[in-house]
């Protein structure tokens, strides 16, 4: 199921960046040192607040 609160999410392998935009703020938040295995884990979670 998707999120309700995140709009959009991108990353950047290269600079294990991953980018989070939210619905209520439309802000876009960066978190730096993400490992591409984590930035999977967060895409296949069903909730985006806790893995499966």
């Amino acid at each position: 199921m998707p999120s309700t609160s995140i709009r959009k999410t991108e990353y950047d392998p290269e600079r294990k960046v991953l980018s989070v935009w939210f619905v209520a703020s439309g802000k876009r938040y960066e978190f730096e040192g993400v490992p591409p295995e984590t930035f999977a884990a967060f895409k296949a979670a069903f909730a985006k607040g806790r893995e499966r």
